[in-house]
């Protein structure tokens, strides 16, 4: 599928030199932070500063439920066939476990890849929905991927900034930082693109049983399992479940469960002495040479050859960290 860029001359018709100032503004309040190339946590429990100075070949994991938006620089984003480029004031929202690749593009030492990351979980989403009584109209036609990408306005660039400003105050950041992520969640949902936040989480009827397979599939990835067992156990059709979880995910179940499983295998490997052999039988294989395969297929070397470059290369943290 073509490559597919955002469009930044206009954002919700304001002028780019604003936004941009803004932006600048936010990229000043990171430059007191003592930041290393990766990932920076920061007294705000679930804010996290994201920085590369230089580019980062395609790096395979996966995202977790968060919200990212790019300070500077440019990434991009594979997802299944999809293949995304976003930039300065873009974010990049995943309402789901989704198995993904990514890699900075154009970033230097004096001008670096920089995002500040929120973490978060559907619980919180569906809090601010029920207590701000939110009400967003079902779109029949969009039921898409648990990932996308959107254009950040001046009220969430202020929010950001908000954030930034309580790391100074270690006595006020935990209470008032909650409140502020609620805030951000609230803007996100009634904003231009809180149709696709609201449903992408999973809350519709629809997708409701997507996001129970989903989850089982997640506690349960050594297992093997049919389609026709899970969409039985999810009280849905073969054709439904399938139809619905590669909208969702961009791929079927047992695809999505394979993903995972060498995922997991790769980080067991990077984190401490296992073998190939046991790794794959820890995430559920019964075959080494059809791991091997698998493996080489998915991350481009054999295991052992592949564990041995991410550990010489400096790409090593740059997916799941950013």
């Amino acid at each position: 599928m073509p490559e597919q860029r955002l469009d930044n001359r206009t954002i919700n018709g304001k002028s780019v030199s604003i936004h941009k100032k803004a932006l600048d503004q936010l990229i000043a309040m990171t430059d007191r932070i003592p930041l290393a190339d990766g990932r920076t946590p920061t007294r705000v429990p679930f804010l996290s500063i994201i920085k590369s100075s230089r580019d980062t070949l395609r790096s395979q994991g996966v995202l977790t439920p968060s919200f990212c938006l790019t300070l500077q620089g440019t990434k991009k984003l594979y997802l299944g066939q999809n293949i995304f480029q976003y930039s300065a004031g873009d974010y990049l929202a995943s309402l789901i476990d989704m198995p993904a690749s990514a890699q900075v593009i154009g970033a230097t030492e004096e001008s670096p890849y920089l995002a500040l990351r929120i973490d978060f979980t559907t619980q919180e989403i569906a809090s601010v929905v029920m207590e701000a009584e939110i009400v967003t109209e079902p779109n029949e036609k969009d039921l898409g991927a648990g990932t996308f990408i959107g254009k950040s306005d001046a009220e969430l660039l202020d929010i950001f900034s908000r954030l930034l400003k309580l790391i100074d105050k270690p006595k006020e950041v935990r209470f008032l930082s909650e409140l502020i992520k609620r805030e951000m969640i609230f803007n996100l949902l009634s904003g231009d693109f809180g149709h696709l936040f609201f449903q992408k989480a999973l809350f519709d009827q629809r997708a409701e049983g997507v996001g129970k397979a989903i989850q089982w599939i997640k506690e349960n990835y050594a297992r093997c399992f049919t389609v026709e067992e899970l969409a039985k156990s999810c009280n849905m059709s073969n054709s439904g479940l399938h139809h619905k979880f590669k909208a969702i995910t961009t791929m079927g179940p047992l695809q999505y469960q394979k993903q995972l499983r060498l995922q997991e295998a790769r980080r067991l490997m990077l984190s401490g002495p296992i073998g190939a052999t046991t790794a794959a039988l820890t995430v559920g294989y019964e075959s080494p040479s059809q791991f091997n395969r698998e493996y080489r297929r998915l991350f481009g070397l054999p295991p052992l050859q592949d564990i041995k470059a991410m550990r010489k290369s400096s790409c090593a943290w740059g997916f799941e960290d950013g």
